[in-house]
């Protein structure tokens, strides 16, 4: 059995990596069902990036802060973005909307941090995917607060994750922070400027893929590392 890790950089207030996360996991099952795969066993890895990382905890009108920061102040445009993006959302099960608050995500990526260590009660990797995954709903189709204590403390009971261990965790603001930032300083000076950047761990060599990529393209990926692991 070869072990593949997948290390996909995201940020819970990028929609595009909302958006890769959904085909790779549909990419993941299409190629998970096939004779090949069987060797192979793919474990997807969180690694933070921050898009916004100047974000007050408190945050800001999402909508505003979307059509300023991204489309010069134009509504015209932010209509356009939300139209391309609704569409490209309906067609891999989100329903995008732009309501609600942005906000400073750290704290977010701590929870999935901490909660993706195999030693850490109710943590691994499953339990860190259903939280990303909670996150990423609750943040663009019910436009709640990206890492307010409520939702993190609605995505980790979702996950599975013990309330009293996971408000330990949420409410200690310095539990694994140093550890995030690193992972952005080191992801940074590996040249990531924008996510989603998902790296598959190969047997013969790894594969980088920036931005969301087509269901397809992800199979073909995960075949390469299959093919090259016999």
């Amino acid at each position: 059995m070869y072990d593949s890790t997948i290390t996909f950089t995201f940020d819970i207030i990028c929609p595009w990596t909302y958006l890769a996360k959904k085909r790779l996991d549909e990419a993941l099952r299409i190629v998970r069902l096939t004779d090949e795969a069987s060797n192979v066993n793919f474990t997807v890895k969180f690694s933070p990036y921050q898009l916004y990382p100047g974000a007050s905890k408190q945050g800001e009108d999402k909508h505003a802060w979307y059509r300023k920061s991204r489309y010069g102040d134009s509504e015209e445009k932010m209509e356009m973005y939300i139209k391309v993006m609704t569409a490209y959302g309906q067609s891999a099960g989100i329903d995008y909307k732009f309501g609600g608050t942005v906000a400073n995500t750290i704290d977010a990526h701590r929870i999935v941090q901490h909660f993706q260590q195999e030693d850490v009660r109710g943590g691994g990797p499953e339990t860190a995917d259903k939280i990303v995954m909670a996150l990423y709903r609750m943040y663009f189709q019910e436009e709640k607060h990206p890492s307010s204590e409520e939702t993190l403390l609605a995505a980790c009971k979702e996950a599975g994750v013990d309330e009293g261990e996971a408000r330990k965790v949420i409410g200690d603001e310095y539990e694994g922070l140093m550890d995030v930032k690193n992972m952005i300083r080191e992801s940074e000076s590996n040249g990531v400027d924008s996510v989603p950047v998902v790296n598959v761990e190969g047997r013969r060599r790894d594969i980088n893929l920036t931005g969301a990529q087509d269901v397809g393209e992800y199979v073909k990926t995960l075949e390469r590392i299959v093919k090259e692991s016999e």
